[in-house]
């Protein structure tokens, strides 16, 4: 184990050295390397090539002379003479100078020379083998001859269709070096100039990388990540981020439970993704917003939206999400315990003022007066909670019924049972029911409240459809032109608007979801009607009966 660490040593810290250098120095020196392995192996591949076309354009060359030899009339007529070699030389040897070539040979059928840049070689038999150009066929290669190694070429001779001779022409090794490496300047400075360039242009993207990742290295551009992921998604917000385009750049994984997003979200428009228009607006709106509330399903978020620029630059926005479902409902619970202790607390007052002039009927004697007035006072109220027994067996539904009734006795509204109201005891879930009836009569209160002799009229009774709600109020109606528009989550005509706006889109929502519908009508007052299909197990038929007052 020690030696194993030993050896491993000098080797590791070169390694640790390369991981503490920035991302754009560590792409630096891979580029660097990457551009001179290229350029080393593309001059390696210059070279080869123009090697082998200078040696392919030495092989046309001398066939092409070799051919024109063979060709020459005057040697053609020498090869019958006694001493060929007396006029084959001359010509021979001025053919050479003028081409360049290092030999011109000329040969008999029998391969003795009668030309040669040695006068001595005249006479001898050819130095390599003269089989192929002698049999009529031609050779074009490199061999080994009398004046060293040289690419050559061999052509017959021929006369009246007869082999009578040969030609060899040939170039040497040196001449072809030689020319090899004339090209080798200009192939060193394009390899230079190629090098040069890769390496300027490494030096650039080095310093764009150095700009666009702050001098970080890869490990820390690794940790920042993951530290990013962990938290998005470790945090119980949510977290959505929008391009300049609207489309979403990301989403952390309690944005998409809160939205109900599904699959790949990253890069698709926001249109695509969330269908409720009120949603998209608070998600996309230019400024920042701050605590605005929004029903996303069944879900009620509190949305913060907060524009991002990067150097001057718009970027997008960051919208953080916050679940206030249970919030709301026990706001909402809240109020209506108020509600119910401030009805209580006036009952009491308005109790306690009756009770002492009861007494003081006591004590002037007045006994008939007294209960006279005492059963005046019970009457009303009394009468009210046995109609509302009578005909809504709902436990829940009556109690509620009795609750807004004290509500809107509080608030000096008079409270009216309509003659159709009638539901049966058979209720599925009474929760979407209790839902529509609240927020219609808290709706009527608040319209009615504070005007001359307000009064709502309550009717809750059943259909074959459904449980069909009506609420009917005594004020000034609803514009026509806003008869849509406040079902709208997040409209509102109250002080405090940011606040307010759920109460009639939750109604819709709640009818809509049961395959219903929720609308307003002007009758004097506003007249709310809605429809909640599947809360009771049977339809029973309607009865009719006086309005009660409150």
């Amino acid at each position: 184990m020690r030696r194993r660490a030993a050896v491993a040593s000098p080797l590791a810290a070169p390694l640790r050295g390369l991981r503490r250098l920035s991302l754009s120095s560590q792409l630096l020196l891979m580029q660097v390397n990457l551009v001179a392995g290229i350029v080393i192996v593309g001059a390696l591949a210059s070279y080869g090539l123009v090697s082998n076309q200078i040696d392919e354009q030495y092989k046309q060359r001398a066939l092409t002379i070799a051919y024109a030899v063979a060709a020459t009339p005057d040697i053609l007529d020498a090869m019958d003479e006694p001493e060929p070699a007396k006029v084959i030389q001359p010509i021979a040897e001025a053919i050479r100078r003028s081409v360049g070539a290092d030999f011109v040979v000329v040969a008999n059928a029998q391969g003795i020379r009668y030309s040669h840049p040695n006068p001595a070689r005249l006479g001898e038999r050819v130095s390599t083998d003269p089989s192929i150009p002698l049999a009529g066929d031609v050779y074009v290669g490199v061999q080994q001859g009398t004046l060293g190694r040289s690419l050559r070429a061999k052509v017959p001779i021929t006369k009246d269709n007869e082999v009578v001779g040969m030609v060899s022409v040939g170039f040497l090794e040196e001449q072809l070096a030689e020319k090899l490496g004339q090209a080798l300047p200009t192939m060193t400075l394009t390899v230079l100039l190629a090098l040069a360039l890769g390496i300027a242009g490494s030096l650039v993207l080095a310093r764009r990388i150095e700009a666009q990742t702050f001098g970080l290295g890869a490990r820390e551009i690794a940790g920042l990540l993951e530290q990013r992921d962990a938290m998005l998604h470790g945090i119980r917000e949510g977290v959505l981020a929008m391009d300049r385009d609207g489309k979403v750049a990301l989403a952390n994984d309690e944005a998409r439970r809160l939205l109900s997003l599904e699959g790949q979200v990253e890069g698709r428009p926001l249109e695509d993704l969330v269908p409720n228009p009120h949603v998209r607006e608070v998600l996309t709106r230019a400024q920042s917003a701050s605590d605005q509330i929004m029903l996303a399903g069944e879900r009620v978020l509190v949305a913060n939206r907060m524009p991002v620029s990067v150097r001057g630059r718009d970027v997008g926005a960051v919208v953080t999400l916050r679940d206030r479902t249970e919030l709301e409902g026990v706001l909402r619970e809240l109020d209506t315990e108020r509600g119910l202790a401030q009805a209580l607390r006036a009952q009491a007052h308005e109790f306690s003022n009756k009770l002492h002039t009861v007494g003081g009927l006591i004590e002037l004697g007045r006994l008939r007066e007294a209960i006279a007035f005492i059963a005046e006072t019970s009457l009303v109220h009394q009468e009210l909670v046995d109609r509302v027994q009578q005909r809504i067996e709902d436990p829940a539904l009556a109690a509620l019924l009795l609750a807004k009734a004290a509500l809107a006795s509080e608030r000096n509204v008079e409270f009216r049972l309509a003659p159709e109201a009638r539901l049966p005891r058979e209720i599925g879930d009474v929760r979407d029911l209790i839902t529509v009836v609240g927020n219609l009569v808290d709706n009527a209160i608040d319209a009615v409240a504070g005007r001359e002799k307000p009064w709502i009229e309550v009717s809750v009774h059943t259909e074959d459809a459904g449980v069909v709600v009506r609420v009917r109020d005594s004020g000034s109606g609803v514009d026509t032109a806003l008869a849509e528009e406040i079902f709208r989550e997040g409209f509102t005509t109250k002080a405090g608007g940011a606040h307010h706006g759920l109460g009639l889109a939750l109604v819709r929502q709640v009818a809509q979801r049961r395959g219903g519908w929720v609308h307003v009508a002007n009758d004097g007052g506003a007249v709310f009607t809605a429809l909640v299909p599947g809360v009771v197990q049977e339809p029973v038929a309607t009865t009719t009966g006086p309005a009660v007052p409150s």
